[in-house]
């Protein structure tokens, strides 16, 4: 048994909260030991990936925890959700367990302490990775002034970043989501774009964007989103953020609190929304597949559906730290069966359409 699984009651009579904080606190001590992963190079974005695993946003909002998250092996870590002025999020509670179906409700509403905070924990950061800042809009900004966070966002850490998503499909705050829409997500990804190219000239390199989007998308969103991406050379896709679906939840404990689902109940629908980005998209930008990954087979299925890379949240909060090496584990040897099949992977077809881009 994993030192974690022995852990895991303890930290589970707790609070959910508090024993997040726990959890990322007893990782900065840096007196945890954790197994090497080998290394399994992946290439996506433009970026060179030490290996295809990636911490998913919301773990580390603030960016205040990086070094001891980086101790697990990871092959890229995302933090944030991080907005241009501090706020509080939502009234506590708003994390919820559901240990049957190893799932999380969670209504945070983007706590964090702000950009300027943010960047000055980065500068304590020793780790120097592939690191990812996850991008939102603070609750009291109008919708119609919605993009303008997000550029403000952009142009505060472009320099910080090794890429930046921008985080459209939250359902905790009020009117997010509304910008996956036609006309709201290509204004944004326009001056997302406009604001790019305007950095990369001021220092001299290319920041990849991603694109975070619901599972709850219906096909011809799917399609409308495909098209805005390819139209604004959006570099990747992350399929997919939590759900406000309660299927697989239904009349247990905790199931009717608002906010989004994760884990293992919505990984059917996220991977099957990350399958039509696939085809939609065509290879022309990369695509992260996340949401119910607790298993190597999981992280398995999210690459034959076409992820260059995956992304672990909750699958941590259930499984511990064991689950990176497996699901890197799992990833390396679908990649070799892939390779000695003749067909060079999902990632090698990605990369050659972008380097035409």
């Amino acid at each position: 048994m994993s030192a974690y699984a022995l852990a895991r009651p303890l930290l589970f009579s707790l609070d959910p909260e508090v024993a997040h904080r726990l959890t990322l606190k007893l990782l900065d001590t840096g007196l945890l030991v954790f197994p090497r992963i080998a290394p399994s190079p992946v290439p996506a974005m433009g970026l060179h990936f030490p290996n295809p695993v990636g911490l998913a946003a919301g773990l580390d909002k603030d960016a205040a925890h990086v070094d001891g998250l980086a101790r697990l092996g990871f092959g890229f870590i995302e933090v944030g959700t991080v907005t241009p002025r501090p706020q509080p999020g939502n009234a506590k509670p708003r994390l919820f367990r559901i240990v049957e179906k190893k799932a999380l409700i969670n209504r945070f509403g983007f706590n964090n302490v702000g950009v300027e905070a943010f960047l000055r924990n980065l500068e304590r950061t020793r780790w120097r990775g592939i690191l990812g800042i996850n991008l939102g809009k603070n609750a009291d900004t109008p919708p119609e002034r919605a993009a303008d966070d997000y550029v403000t966002g952009l142009e505060k850490v472009y320099a910080q970043a090794s890429y930046i998503t921008i985080n459209v499909s939250s359902p905790n705050t009020r009117g997010l989501r509304d910008l996956q829409n036609d006309e709201s997500l290509d204004n944004l990804l326009r001056k997302i774009s406009g604001k790019r190219k305007e950095l990369q000239d001021k220092h001299g390199k290319r920041v990849p964007i991603a694109l975070k989007v619901a599972p709850d998308l219906d096909d011809a969103q799917i399609v409308a989103i495909a098209d805005a991406v390819r139209r604004h050379r959006i570099d990747a896709v992350i399929a997919t953020n939590t759900s406000v679906s309660r299927e697989g939840v239904e009349g247990l404990r905790h199931a009717a609190e608002a906010g989004g689902l994760s884990g293992a109940p919505i990984r059917a629908r996220a991977t099957a929304v990350l399958g039509k980005f696939r085809r939609a998209l065509g290879g022309e930008a990369a695509l992260i597949g996340a949401g119910g990954i607790m298993t190597g087979e999981d992280a398995r299925e999210k690459r034959e559906a076409g992820a260059a890379l995956v992304q672990l949240y909750t699958g941590l909060i259930y499984r511990g730290p064991d689950l990176v090496a497996e699901v890197a584990e799992a990833v390396r040897r679908y990649r070799q069966g892939s390779h000695q099949k003749g067909d060079g992977g999902i990632i090698s077809q990605a990369t050659v359409k972008e380097a035409r881009r």
